[in-house]
């Protein structure tokens, strides 16, 4: 697997993909894989429309021709929490935005061998985490330093598409994942009594690890107006963190969830097409990110690192999306969309995800695509996270003095991208 880390990385570097990713929109998932979904909030699983589609549903490869995208967004988030009513004396109001923009890039690549079939590449930042707090949350508790981690994936997703009639076709891709984690400022929790392996719990620079699995899709027009797609894509078990053996559960270990969806198209009017998806993130079935927080567990040797140990608490979501698009012109088309999320962060599990609030719920996104040629296409988008703020209840153990964590946070992201099409 050595081998194949460093394969990874070079190729990661190659794509200019090895920056750290920000904080994600759909807990730490991407809100939209391509500009021109990123400007529909995500509305893309029924509605291939370029190279990316592979990221959303392989089946979609079948139907976008020869072409070349590539694109990048600009991410900012605002991150913050505040603790009050703690007796260790952690009470106070914590920015975590000691870094707070981040390019994420993207690229694709199809080619249509026949008529019927289709083969793609898509490489793309699937999401992160990242939060630095120059003020500890967690100094009243012996940390020391600053405190945030960082954390990115990116994926290589190699697809094919089979169109077996004339309006539909089956899709299927290999999800490689690269992720890289660090985290700085826990020292506090380094200790034979917290974590089952002090030494690799805390500021150990980043590590990486990989895996593989896959994401199959359906694509059919049952009309000349609707399309309806589907896509699933298999848990991914990848290589532990060796470094952080002492913080994720199971020495280490931090999967990708299983992920699936579904997804209509709707054209109104030659001009008009409108858009939905509803997808689920199985977040809870991942041991380090779906096992809860629990103090009391934790001073009964249920430690940190150890088999089916404590972690961030994150439930199962659920995400609707919805979009629209109008062709004002042969050259020019304008699209927006909306999604709401379920909340995958419990008002009692606040207290660790001070360091990963993945708490947004609500976007509104706004794009469009210029053809300054049959060959060549400009598309831009704008999404908004709405502020949310989640509340603790019960979020800190009388062991660590008591009171309550909160969590807030917002983002802007602006994306642009270009293709080519030969």
């Amino acid at each position: 697997m050595q081998v194949q880390s460093r394969l990874l990385l070079g190729l990661v570097a190659l794509g200019g993909l090895a920056s750290p990713a920000a904080q994600a929109t759909n807990g730490y998932f991407f809100h939209g894989y391509g500009i021109k979904a990123q400007g529909q909030a995500g509305v893309s699983i029924a509605q291939p429309q370029d190279a990316l589609a592979a990221a959303n549903n392989p089946a979609g490869t079948a139907w976008i021709g020869d072409r070349l995208d590539l694109g990048a967004s600009l991410f900012a988030p605002d991150r913050s929490a505040s603790i009050e009513g703690n007796g260790a004396g952690a009470n106070g109001h914590y920015n975590g935005n000691a870094r707070n923009l981040f390019l994420i890039p993207e690229f694709g690549v199809s080619r249509q061998l026949n008529e019927r079939l289709g083969v793609g590449l898509a490489v793309y930042g699937n999401g992160g985490m990242n939060t630095d707090y120059r003020h500890n949350p967690y100094a009243a508790f012996g940390s020391r330093g600053s405190a945030g981690v960082d954390f990115s994936q990116v994926f290589f997703t190699p697809s094919v598409a089979y169109r077996f009639s004339e309006r539909q076709s089956f899709g299927a891709a290999l999800n490689i994942v690269y992720q890289r984690f660090a985290s700085k400022g826990l020292s506090a929790f380094a200790n034979p009594m917290f974590s089952s392996d002090p030494g690799n719990l805390d500021d150990r620079d980043h590590d990486s690890s990989t895996g593989v699995g896959v994401r199959l899709g359906w694509q059919g027009q049952l009309t000349d107006e609707l399309t309806l797609g589907l896509t699933w894509a298999s848990k991914i078990k990848a290589d532990k963190f060796d470094r952080y053996a002492g913080l994720f559960a199971d020495g280490g270990s931090f999967d990708v969830p299983e992920n699936y969806g579904a997804g209509l198209s709707y054209k109104l009017t030659p001009r008009l097409t409108l858009g939905a998806d509803v997808q689920e993130i199985k977040y809870g079935h991942v041991t380090s990110v779906g096992n809860p927080f629990d103090a009391q567990q934790l001073f009964a040797g249920n430690q940190l690192g150890s088999k089916n140990g404590p972690g961030f608490g994150w439930r199962d979501i659920t995400v609707y999306k919805f979009s629209a698009s109008y062709q004002l012109s042969p050259q020019l088309t304008v699209r927006g969309g909306y999604s709401h999320a379920e909340q995958p962060v419990p008002s009692s599990q606040t207290f660790l995800n001070i360091l990963a609030p993945g708490v947004i719920r609500d976007h509104a996104s706004l794009g469009l695509t210029w053809s300054p040629s049959a060959d060549n296409e400009l598309s831009l988008a704008y999404t908004h996270g709405f502020e949310e703020k989640v509340k603790g209840s019960g979020s800190i153990d009388p062991a660590f003095g008591g009171g309550e964590a909160d969590l807030k946070m917002s983002q802007d992201i602006l994306g642009v991208g270009y293709a080519w099409k030969f």
